[in-house]
Order: C-alpha cells, then sequence, then structure tokens
C-alpha cells in the first residue's frame, strides 16, 4: 500500500523526521499532535484523543464545509445511513437515481499515530439530522442564469415542447424543427414564419435535494412559465364573464387566458361557468420564446378628405352631395414579433389596394365646412385592435381599441361634426370628448392622455385629429373608448364600423 518512503535527515540541532506518502492517506508525525488536537476542538461534534499508537491506523475525516465534523473508524454506518434513506423516501420517486453525500461533505482518509474517542454513530446522526444527502439527477444549467434539477431528461424534453406550443400550433412547431419553409397563406390570418428560444442551456449530473427537483412534466412546465414564483393569482368566474373579460379585467391577452388555463378552456369563444377558477397569473418566464409571424389582413382604404366645392345655385348655408363617399380595401402583410405570447411589434411588408375609395364631394353655398356628419364613420385609431368588445363585461356598450404599433397614438374624429363637450372624470373615463355630428349621431372618446385638442364649438372633420391614446380614468393600458349614439340610444359601433 505504501508508496514512497522519504527519509529527511536535517544536520545540527534538527531532528529526524519520518514522513509516509500513501495513496489517500497521510501520517501525521508525533509534532502535529498539538495541530491534530486543536483541529479536533474546533470540530463540529465533541472528540477526545485517548491515547498514542504503536503503528498507524487508518481512519475517515469527515468534514462539513471545510470544517471537521469528526474523526471515523468505519465508514459503513453513512452507507447504511444512504441505502435506509433512499429506500424509505427516494425510491419511488426517483427510481433509477442513487442517493449521495451533500457536495458540501467531504470524506478524507488520513493514518494517524493515535487512538480517538469512537463517535462512529454521533456523526452518522449528525449527517441525517441535517439531511447532508442528496441525488444525483440531471442538471440543466440556463445561459440568463437559471438552474434547475430533474428526474429524467425525457420530461424536460416534453415539458419545454408543451410550453412552447402555448405560442405555436403543433404543426408549425414540427416544421420548424424540421427547418421546413412555411406554406403559403392561403387567404387572410397568420402563418408561423420562426420560433426562436434565446437561452442556451448546458446539461450534466448534479446533487439536489428532494425538494430542488422537478420531478414530473407538470413541475417543469410550471417552471418555464413562472420560474421559482410561487405566487399563483387566481380568478373566480362571475356570471357573464367572458374569456376576453377575464383578460381585461387582469391585464391579459385572451390568448394569454386560453394558453394558461388550457385544461379547462379550449376556444376563446367558450362559454365559461360561474365559479370556475381560472390562472389569470401573468407569464414571467426564465427563458424568452421569441415567434415570428405574417399576418395577411384586408384594410380599410380611406377616401381623400371630402372635397368641397362652392356652388352659386346653393343658399349659403345649405349643401348637398355631389359624390356620396365610399371606403375601398387593401391586402396588407405584417410581419410581426411575439414575445412569450405578447405582440412587441410588427412591420408591413407589402400592400395591394383590392378596391378604390371613392371620395366624396360636396357642393356648399359658402366656403365654410358644415359640420353635419356623414353618417359614415372610420375606426378612430391606426392598426387597430378591440381589446374588449361591445358588452365583453356589464354595461360595457362600447368597443375598447388600441393601436397595435404605437400604444400611444392619435385619436381621429370618426365623422365630421362639432365639438359638444370635453372634459375629465377620474374616476371612470379619464380625460374625453363628445362630437356632435348633427345627423342623429354623437360619438365619444375616453382615457386621452390629455385634455382634447378642441374645445366645444368647434367644426371638426372626419379623420382629423382630436388628441392622443392614454390611460386615463379606470383603466388597464393605454386604449380609447369609443362609443356611438343614435337618436340618444346607444349602438355597438361595430354595427356601424368594419369591425
Amino acid at each position: 500500500m505504501i508508496k514512497r518512503i522519504a527519509t529527511i535527515v536535517l544536520m545540527g540541532a534538527l531532528s529526524l523526521v519520518l514522513t509516509l506518502t500513501i495513496t489517500g492517506v497521510r501520517i501525521i508525525p508525533h509534532q502535529d499532535f498539538r495541530l491534530a488536537q486543536l483541529e479536533l476542538s474546533n470540530a463540529f461534534i465533541n472528540q477526545t484523543i485517548e491515547y498514542r499508537l504503536s503503528s498507524p491506523m487508518l481512519v475517515t475525516k469527515v468534514y462539513y464545509k471545510d470544517k471537521l465534523v469528526g474523526i471515523m473508524e468505519d465508514t459503513s454506518g453513512i452507507q447504511a445511513l444512504l441505502e435506509n434513506t433512499y429506500n424509505l423516501i427516494y425510491a419511488q420517486d426517483f427510481p433509477e437515481a442513487q442517493l449521495l453525500l451533500n457536495e458540501d461533505i467531504m470524506l478524507v482518509e488520513d493514518l494517524i499515530q493515535f487512538k480517538v474517542s469512537n463517535i462512529d454513530q454521533d456523526i452518522v446522526s449528525f449527517i441525517e439530522a441535517n439531511e447532508l444527502y442528496s441525488i444525483e439527477v440531471i442538471r440543466i444549467d440556463f445561459s440568463s442564469g437559471y438552474t434547475i434539477f430533474v428526474n429524467r431528461l425525457e420530461d424536460f424534453e416534453v415539458a419545454r415542447e408543451q410550453y412552447l406550443l402555448n405560442f405555436i400550433n403543433k404543426e408549425s412547431y414540427d416544421r420548424i424543427v424540421r427547418k421546413e419553409e412555411a406554406p403559403p397563406l392561403q387567404g387572410y390570418g397568420y402563418r408561423d414564419i420562426n420560433l426562436i428560444v434565446s437561452e442556451t442551456i448546458k446539461v450534466s449530473k448534479g446533487r439536489a435535494q428532494a425538494d430542488e427537483i422537478l420531478k414530473n412534466v407538470n413541475e417543469i412546465v410550471y417552471f418555464f412559465s413562472y420560474g421559482f414564483n410561487s405566487e399563483i393569482k387566481t380568478y373566480e368566474v362571475r356570471p357573464y364573464d367572458t374569456v376576453e373579460a377575464v383578460a381585461y379585467f387582469n391585464g391579459l391577452t385572451a390568448q394569454q387566458v386560453l394558453s394558461i388555463n388550457a385544461d379547462k378552456i379550449k376556444s376563446i369563444n367558450q362559454i365559461l361557468e360561474p365559479g370556475m377558477k381560472l390562472n389569470v397569473t401573468y407569464f414571467n418566464s426564465p427563458i424568452k420564446v421569441v415567434v415570428i409571424k405574417e399576418r395577411l389582413v384586408e384594410e380599410i382604404v380611406y377616401p381623400q378628405r371630402t372635397l368641397y366645392l362652392p356652388d352659386p345655385t346653393i343658399r349659403e348655408g345649405m349643401s348637398r352631395v355631389a359624390n356620396k363617399e365610399k371606403t375601398g380595401t387593401k391586402d396588407v402583410l405584417y410581419l410581426e414579433t411575439y414575445v412569450n405570447g405578447v405582440l412587441m411589434g410588427g412591420q408591413e411588408i407589402k400592400s395591394s389596394v383590392t378596391k378604390e375609395p371613392v371620395r366624396e364631394v360636396i357642393m356648399y353655398g359658402t366656403r365654410v365646412i358644415p359640420g353635419i356628419g356623414s353618417g359614415t364613420f372610420r375606426m378612430p385609431v391606426d392598426n387597430y385592435r378591440i381589446s374588449c368588445g361591445w358588452m365583453c363585461y356589464t354595461n360595457h356598450q362600447a368597443i375598447d381599441l388600441v393601436d397595435r404599433y404605437m400604444r400611444y397614438g392619435y385619436i381621429y374624429a370618426a365623422d365630421r361634426g362639432v365639438v359638444q363637450s370635453r372634459g375629465y372624470d377620474p374616476i371612470r373615463s379619464g380625460y374625453w370628448i363628445r362630437i356632435n355630428h348633427n345627423n342623429g349621431y354623437t360619438t365619444f372618446y375616453a382615457h386621452l392622455d390629455a385634455m382634447a385638442y378642441f374645445p366645444p364649438g368647434v367644426a371638426v372633420e372626419k379623420g382629423e385629429r382630436i388628441g392622443r391614446i392614454g390611460m386615463t380614468g379606470r383603466t388597464t393600458g393605454p386604449h380609447v373608448h369609443f362609443a356611438i349614439t343614435y337618436n340618444g340610444s346607444a349602438i355597438n359601433p361595430c354595427s356601424r364600423l368594419k369591425c
């Protein structure tokens, strides 16, 4: 067993010292007794030197975080503890794993020339009481700084795919994995162009406590969704709630509510049962999932502003429509970027007019623009998306509109008219403006970022800027609350617009 014996003779007053170097062990010379006693006095467990041995004795020193726990004569008790603990607690959840000592525990074999008191069982009890053992499982390190432990690598792969399918359909996911090009759009809608997961991972073996290990697919999916956050926000469905309303009141999109409640909700249009409890926790994923989509949509092409021409045959203050306005249409292709399911931006790739608009021509007796509406309306925002539709919650007699690409973009008059009133309501509407179109219609715009541009009595043209989108009053995000009344009764704006 002994590999090398080196004898060093020091001349003069120096004494003879014998040092033995042995694989994995060392002999402590006589003059090191004092150092050994000092180390024992600082150990976790009290242990004493009983007497000097005539020949070296092989022992095992147990260290915890580089501090001596104690000296063992026989380590079989540790192995027995690990085997019994594994069989009693861990075998069912980790049938393919091995229970080992914690990485903070170090066993060092040593040759000593003195007998110490036997505290083998005390050391075993110390390891058991402090649970200084861990399971060897799969360790996964993310480039974002997160580290997780999983029982099976197969579970991780399944969970990763399941999480990614929150943001892309299975057909597109499989195609992108195979690196195939997306088929062309056959009509209006979306096609998934690419899926990018920004973070990289490193897979290795690692040791962890049982409560640190993600044991199944569901636990790993939860990690992908919320990291190590354990605070889940739930919402109890009330009568007449819709998926859109639940999303609106909790600062989510309808698609996000659908994704994180896929076990309960199969469609955005699904009727919700009162009392149903839904997860409304915002995604806080440790990974960033980027999905690139193309969106082909038909958009309205508004004609040029109404052309007013003088007509000497018409009395001053009177007018007639010589050419009635007609909107056109165009097909627009956008490239949109979503990060963890949230639209972050888009750009127009190309567009083509499918129906030319017709400009309205009005003959008038004076050069003053009359404040009389045409009876047809335009969307009050550009690049519109309806965030909360007609009656998406009780008494919501309007539609809420956002600008997809400019959160605080301009608001436009939906038709010609005269500003009837404007103001500020801190409880509900924030900054608002009402326009009377003098043909039975009025329009109302709320949650502006500041006081509307024009005071009462000012005539405005269709499509003229009257303010900017804001989030004043009661709102969960920037949008414009848009309402139409006809002869004093509220009507669904989508009945007059192409929503």
